[in-house]
C-alpha cells in the first residue's frame, strides 16, 4: 500500500473508532471524546493487525500527512475533533466564517435540504468546507456527481447562527436554514 494509501487508511479507521464506534474498539471515550492513548493503540492493533504496528508516532505521521486534521493527541490521550455519531461534548473555538461556505451532497437530499435546511442529521454539528473542491471530495463519497450547496455564511452569521472552526478546511454550525443556501450544481 503507498504511503497516501496508508495515511488514508489508518485515518479512517481511527475515525470509525474515535467518531462511531469505541465500543467496537472496546475503548471509552470521555465527556469531550477523549480516550487513552495506549488503550487506543493496543486494541487498533488488535483489531487491524497493523504491520508495521501502531505505535505514537505513527499516529503522528498520519496527523501531519492526513488530508485534513481530523484528531488531537496529548501525551496519554487521543480524540476526533468533529464530526462524532457518538454522544460526546467537543467544545469548538466559535468565528466568524468565511462570508461563503460549501456544503457537497448527494442530489437525493437536496429536496429535504431545500424544505428543511442543513441539519447535524446524527451529528453534533452541521459540516461545512472553506472551498468548493473539498466540498466536491466530499459529495463524492454519496453521489458520483454531487450537489454543491453555497451557504451565504456572512448573513447567517450576522442573523445569530453560531459558527466554530473545525479545522483548516472545515466550519461547523448547528442547522442553516434555507434561505441561506443557494445550490451551485
Amino acid at each position: 500500500m503507498a504511503v497516501d494509501g496508508q495515511v488514508k487508511y489508518i485515518s479512517k479507521k481511527m475515525s470509525y473508532a474515535l467518531r462511531h464506534n469505541p465500543d467496537k474498539y472496546g475503548i471509552k471515550l470521555d465527556n469531550e471524546g477523549y480516550t487513552d492513548l495506549n488503550e487506543f493503540l493496543r486494541s487498533m492493533n488488535a483489531m487491524h493487525h497493523f504491520q508495521p504496528p501502531m505505535t505514537r508516532e505513527r499516529i503522528q505521521y498520519v496527523m501531519d500527512h492526513a488530508d485534513k486534521q481530523r484528531f488531537e493527541m496529548t501525551d496519554r490521550k487521543i480524540r476526533a475533533l468533529y464530526g462524532h455519531s457518538v454522544p460526546v461534548i467537543i467544545h469548538k473555538e466559535q468565528a466568524v466564517p468565511p462570508d461563503v461556505l460549501y456544503h457537497g451532497t448527494a442530489h437525493r437530499f437536496l429536496k429535504s435540504i431545500m424544505k428543511d435546511g442543513l441539519l447535524p442529521m446524527s451529528r453534533q454539528y452541521v459540516h461545512l468546507l472553506a472551498d468548493q473542491k473539498t466540498a466536491q471530495q466530499v459529495g463524492l463519497r454519496r453521489d458520483s456527481h454531487p450537489a454543491i450547496l453555497a451557504i451565504n455564511a456572512k448573513t447567517a452569521s450576522e442573523d445569530g447562527i453560531l459558527f466554530y472552526i473545525g479545522n483548516d478546511k472545515v466550519w461547523l454550525s448547528g442547522p442553516v436554514p434555507t434561505k441561506y443556501i443557494r445550490i451551485l450544481f
